[in-house]
């Protein structure tokens, strides 16, 4: 199973933390960008190619995008075939990781948005 994970500005340096982690767990994973820090940069820029990719195979691919909120990286992805994007706010254990299970379980959800103003860095390895 592949992971696509892209971020902008707000997201870059979780980013990078979680394709680490997500390498030291053994998954394959493409970073889709942003590739440095800017300030001035635009989410949907860097949300596109991992929808895309998402999109070409839904069934051997996952995606995680990364921005302020997790919302309108949601929304953008949701643009896209065959992609369905879960924001994950954090919260409870119980019940904010229930809700990204259901939504994996129960509505195919195949990319998962995560909010850096919203989460910490331990529940976005979660």
């Amino acid at each position: 199973m592949k992971i696509y994970i892209g971020s902008d500005h707000a997201g870059f340096e979780l980013k990078g933390k979680l394709i680490s982690y997500l390498k030291e767990k053994g998954h394959e994973v493409e970073d889709k960008g942003a590739f440095k820090l800017d300030p001035e940069d635009d989410y949907p820029d860097f949300i596109k190619p991992v929808a895309e990719a998402v999109s070409k195979d839904p069934e051997n691919s996952r995606g995680i995008i990364i921005g302020g909120s997790g919302q309108g990286e949601a929304i953008e992805a949701n643009r896209f075939k065959h992609v369905r994007a879960e924001v994950y706010y954090g919260g409870s254990p119980d019940s904010g990781l229930e809700t990204v299970k259901l939504a994996r379980e129960h509505n195919n959800a195949n990319v998962l948005s995560l909010g850096v103003r919203l989460i910490s860095e331990e529940e976005a390895k979660k």
